[in-house]
């Protein structure tokens, strides 16, 4: 097997690598326009957790390369200080400082000067969150909840809404958790988050579907009333399968309006058996808060009609490979992969643990809410129907 040859990342190559990052290329992908591995890859976007460093820039008051030449040239021919100076435009203690810094009359040196003076520049300032450790706490707690940043950001926001001290972005606790040289907060609270990635994931990057069965009768969602669309009326409900290892699956629905997520738990995917779990859990709500139900074009709902005949529940669909007409539920299921990780047998939760991740889902602030629990949004709803 051929030795992958050693790469020598310059600063270009560095800049390409990030550009295709940005672009959302994944790492393999990358590591074969380098020929080299993904990890190699990997080792370049890691130090500051997926987030491209900002380019540095020199400040406008900073000495010039140019000067720092004119200094040295000064030097040589055994001008003073306050004539360097006036030569530059400078102040004498400007002057004055870049050469007692690097080296003193003796062993100026332009461009030995010019790279120190760059190097030394380097003063990160600190963050937010490395400077206030109450907030710093706080954050961390919600964090050990399994609260998102965005959710902790808009929380703080209506905690202490007249209180900047305690209040931080969601930008600069990803920022926190992924480039761990900012030292305020650990490492191992990465794994708090839903996507547990240890570096940011490019906003471009896109998910590969499957393509999805056939459903005979089915009502498509162009056919759906408009007013549904709104989510100003409660009770209409996006629902879809996640599924695990040795043919284990759960039913997740999602109310449109309050987005409150119920869970069913199942045997297995067959028709018969998704149907009859989702009319049992039907009966469960009032008719004002159960209308309609929209489920993508997966087989499991061919049995649809039965649904529909003993709930009175209208059953849309979505079109195919169109994920994003039940925006509400594959969000949902994307949070629920925190809890129901990918690839591992669901058939072990009981229908009593289901209820308590819908629990701690539905408690949870929502950006789209506007920073109000699911439980406090459909509780609204139950009360203005008695």
């Amino acid at each position: 097997m051929a030795k992958r040859r050693r790469i020598k990342y310059t600063k270009k190559l560095r800049s390409e690598i990030w550009d295709r990052y940005r672009k959302g290329e994944s790492l393999n992908s990358i590591a074969r326009v380098f020929e080299t591995q993904s990890s190699s890859i990997y080792a370049q976007l890691v130090p500051t957790g997926g987030i491209r460093p900002p380019e540095r820039i020199r400040s406008k008051c900073a000495l010039s390369l140019a000067e720092r030449e004119e200094i040295s040239r000064g030097i040589v021919a055994k001008l003073s200080v306050r004539s360097i100076a006036s030569q530059l435009g400078r102040s004498p203690s400007t002057i004055s400082r870049e050469i007692n810094r690097n080296g003193g009359y003796d062993a100026y040196r332009a461009i030995q000067a010019d790279e120190n003076t760059w190097n030394r520049a380097r003063r990160p300032k600190q963050c937010k969150l490395a400077s206030n450790r109450t907030l710093s706490q706080i954050v961390e707690t919600k964090l050990r909840s399994n609260w998102s940043p965005e959710q902790i950001a808009g929380w703080l926001k209506r905690e202490y809404p007249d209180d900047e001290n305690n209040q931080v972005s969601h930008e600069t606790i990803y920022r926190s958790l992924f480039v761990q040289a900012r030292g305020a907060l650990k490492k191992e609270l990465q794994q708090y988050l839903r996507s547990k990635r240890t570096i940011r994931r490019a906003k471009n990057s896109s998910l590969k579907g499957d393509g999805l069965g056939r459903v005979p009768n089915a009502v498509p969602i162009s056919e759906r009333p408009a007013s549904i669309e709104d989510r100003a009326i409660p009770g209409h409900w996006e629902g879809d399968l996640i599924e695990g290892s040795r043919n284990s699956c759960i039913a997740t629905l999602v109310e449109r309006h309050s987005r409150l997520v119920m869970l069913v738990k199942l045997e297995n995917k067959r028709t018969e058996t998704v149907v009859s779990a989702l009319i049992e859990q039907a009966k469960q709500l009032p008719d004002e808060l159960y209308k309609s139900l929209t489920w993508d074009r997966g087989t499991e709902m061919k049995g649809h009609q039965r649904f529909t005949l003993e709930t009175d529940i209208q059953v849309y669909f979505c079109d195919p490979q169109s994920p994003w007409q039940r925006g509400s539920n594959e969000n949902t299921n994307r949070l629920l992969r925190q809890y129901l990780p990918k690839g591992t047998d669901l058939s072990v939760h009981s229908q009593e643990e289901l209820n308590e991740i819908a629990r701690q889902l539905n408690e949870r602030p929502r950006k789209t809410l506007d920073y109000e629990t699911p439980a406090d949004r459909f509780n609204q709803c139950v009360a203005t129907i008695h």
